[in-house]
């Protein structure tokens, strides 16, 4: 994703054919939930037919799914509960999401009413994040000291990696406090007017065409330890490869733990920068569970500022600085709370549990990489499309 144009306003209206819960022996004790969908002024006079909008319980993890009608409204039935609901739109060039999170139902007719963001599909996007690590095996324990992104050009264009920047939210976990955030006086969630991201920004070397990155062509990002984690741990992976990228400063962190010296086949040239470091941690904390992952270019200076209620020091980056973003959730939570605005990922894509060797893969768009000629990737800002969870790391032999 590249830049949005409509700000988020959430309030409460309604109607629609209703999806029910099939089968259910307690159909008497339901509730209605109606949704009306609101598309930007321009597109407001057409058809929405058709259009999927997922509900999800939030604490059971049931999910269900009704259609739009004409005029943009669908219906559920549904017991008690909290709920999370979404949707997504493609039209012609156009991308709408919508996410309304912690709807509560709880009486006989609840209405909903969400406005939908609009964006574009974007140039360099976040292709796999692996990040929960993997057991010792044969060994006891587990692993977490070998994560690593891979990023990938997704324009007929070349792109260029020079002076991108990477980094994540606070806070690490999408379970974790979040003095961000609050809610308005109809439940909806406040964002802030930045993304606070933590410890560092970590910025690619370059002169502005250092780095070509070809169309279809993918980057490899070594978060930790650019070395082969798989000649000690078999279920690990190699990540001292020719090509690869590693975010080291041995200034900043001195950890050799998780940031050893990159092996003989990384290039210093493929050092990452650290633009600034807000933390205090001797190496870089990213989580091993749910990240909020993010792809930026700064166009000024980088903003600093406090947690609130605490002393800790974030940078606040702008919205409009963000090239991709990726909000994760915890499989073993359900207190996950969004960081990431829906204009930026108006869903998430679910780690199932930590030390499993599993990674969270972008999906294939086959019809346009079939026409276009090399790999073109799902991209609708919403990683709750465009995600799914990997049994192992693409980059394990």
């Amino acid at each position: 994703m590249r830049r949005f144009f409509i700000n988020i306003v959430f309030a409460v209206i309604v109607l629609g054919g209703c999806n029910s819960l099939k089968d259910n022996p307690y159909a008497d004790s339901l509730c209605k939930l109606e949704l009306s969908a609101d598309w930007p002024e321009e597109f407001a006079s057409e058809d929405h037919s058709g259009v999927e909008v997922k509900v999800e319980d939030i604490n059971l993890g049931h999910s269900y799914l009704s259609k739009t009608d004409a005029a943009g409204k669908a219906c559920f039935e549904l017991s008690k509960g909290i709920y999370r609901i979404s949707l997504t739109d493609i039209k012609y060039d156009n991308i709408f999401n919508g996410m309304i999170d912690r709807v509560i139902v709880d009486k006989r007719n609840v209405t909903a009413k969400m406005s939908l963001s609009r964006s574009k599909a974007g140039s360099i996007v976040i292709k796999e994040i692996y990040c929960g690590g993997c057991m010792k095996t044969p060994e006891q324990g587990t692993y977490q000291a070998d994560q690593y992104i891979i990023l990938h050009n997704n324009d007929f264009r070349v792109q260029y990696l020079d002076s991108l920047c990477f980094g994540s939210l606070f806070p690490y976990n999408s379970f974790g406090n979040n003095p961000f955030i609050s809610r308005d006086d109809k439940g909806n969630t406040v964002y802030p007017s930045y993304l606070p991201v933590t410890e560092c920004i970590w910025r690619f070397p370059g002169n502005g065409q250092s780095f070509p990155l070809q169309p279809g062509e993918d980057a490899v990002l070594v978060i930790r330890g650019a070395i082969d984690h798989q000649k000690s741990y078999p279920l690990s992976v190699n990540l001292n490869r020719e090509g690869y990228f590693v975010c080291y400063n041995s200034t900043y962190f001195t950890n050799t733990r998780y940031h050893p010296v990159p092996g003989d086949k990384i290039s210093p040239e493929r050092y990452l920068d650290v633009a600034i470091k807000t933390g205090k941690a001797n190496a870089y904390t990213f989580s091993i569970s749910s990240p909020a992952v993010l792809l930026f270019k700064l166009k000024g200076e980088v903003q600093v500022t406090t947690v609130p209620g605490k002393t800790d020091k974030v940078s606040a980056v702008a919205f409009e600085d963000v090239i991709d973003a990726v909000e994760v959730f915890s499989g073993t939570s359900s207190s996950n709370e969004k960081r990431l605005i829906p204009t930026l990922d108006a869903g998430f894509t679910m780690l199932t549990g930590t030390f499993l060797g599993h990674s969270l893969m972008r999906k294939k768009d086959e019809k346009l990489s079939a026409s276009a000629g090399y790999e073109i990737l799902v991209d609708t800002n919403n990683s709750s499309n465009d995600f799914y969870e990997r049994e192992t790391q693409s980059l394990h032999d």
